[in-house]
């Protein structure tokens, strides 16, 4: 793992989906895939995350699906129609293979069920997958999965756009998400500074998301513990008030807030009362000491889709200056 690489890799996000646009527009992904009466996703980490934001817009769309982790002892059974899909970005995560092999032990003895991996490295077979697929988020040198996690959503996008349809064009929407991606790294000279001084605290930063974007949150956290070993924690807009709130009374409280919810208010109510120190991504919101924005940050999808940059490049950030300092 490397900072400088990771740094790069964030830099090439633009890039590579402007060419996972011209891929999807050409070629469809999941068109081995028959008819499916439901999806079950397995994964761990950022797999995890992008899967279950997946299933959030699938079930709204009124498509039966599950995402379960990998190492759960509680697989759920399959019936004929199901379709697993094992999301790894290495295609080697221990727990999600263990998974696919209970899953097809259980399943061969009901008729069996099509197992499918989608993943971010070539030339990856395993017996037991009836199908491989690719994120197409090329090589991340830095060794932490940042575009492979962009890549994962586009690409579960594509499988509902497979078997569902899609209410919008899916590579139009990838080249917004580039034309984002590249207005916050262009900008981020003029924002970065303000954001670090005001969201890393001796006690953490917490990233703060809408339910059906909660894997922004998931995988803004992991970032800031994955690369600079810091302190990042994970919650949803409304349960905040539920479950973070109380820390607003005894800790020096620093707040990510990806904006969109119908609960911001209810949450900035309690920063205001409290003091605590709140950074907006995505949309101005009344009590934030400061507020990031980027082309297109008015529409939801865009959102979901390119605002974990800003918890990545403050991960770089602090990842380099820790390795400055030897540690």
């Amino acid at each position: 793992m490397d900072p400088s690489l990771f740094e790069a890799d964030l830099h090439a996000k633009p890039a590579t989906l402007r060419e996972l646009a011209d891929y999807l527009e050409q070629e469809d992904p999941w068109a081995g895939i028959g008819e499916v009466r439901r999806l079950i996703f397995l994964g761990m980490g950022s797999s995890a995350f992008a899967a279950g934001a997946c299933v959030t817009r699938l079930l709204a769309a009124g498509f039966p699906g599950v995402s379960v982790l990998g190492s759960s002892m509680m697989l759920p059974a399959t019936l004929p129609g199901d379709l697993v899909v094992a999301v790894s970005a290495s295609g080697t995560s221990k727990e999600t293979l263990a998974a696919v092999d209970g899953i097809r032990q259980a399943s061969d003895a009901r008729g069996g069920v099509p197992v499918i991996l989608l993943t971010n490295t070539e030339g990856v077979e395993r017996p037991g997958y009836d199908g491989v697929v690719q994120m197409r988020a090329g090589l991340e040198s830095g060794g932490v999965a940042c575009r492979s996690f962009q890549h994962t959503m586009i690409m579960l996008l594509a499988l509902q756009r497979h078997l569902i349809g899609l209410p919008r064009d899916l590579p139009a929407l990838v080249r917004l998400v580039a034309d984002a991606s590249e207005d916050l790294l262009q900008s981020a000279p003029a924002w970065l500074p303000t954001a670090l001084e005001l969201l890393i605290g001796p006690q953490g930063t917490h990233v703060v998301a809408p339910a059906h974007r909660l894997s922004s949150a998931q995988q803004g956290a992991l970032m800031l513990r994955e690369g600079p070993r810091r302190q990042g924690y994970a919650c949803e807009t409304g349960d905040w008030s539920h479950i973070d709130v109380y820390l607003t009374k005894t800790t020096d409280y620093r707040m990510l807030l990806y904006a969109g919810s119908a609960w911001d208010a209810q949450a900035m109510d309690w920063v205001r009362e409290r003091g605590s120190t709140v950074v907006s991504v995505g949309g101005a919101v009344a009590g934030a000491r400061a507020s990031i924005r980027y082309a297109g940050d008015e529409d939801d999808d865009i959102r979901w889709l390119t605002e974990t940059l800003v918890a990545e490049l403050i991960a770089a950030r602090l990842w380099h200056e820790a390795a400055a300092a030897g540690q």
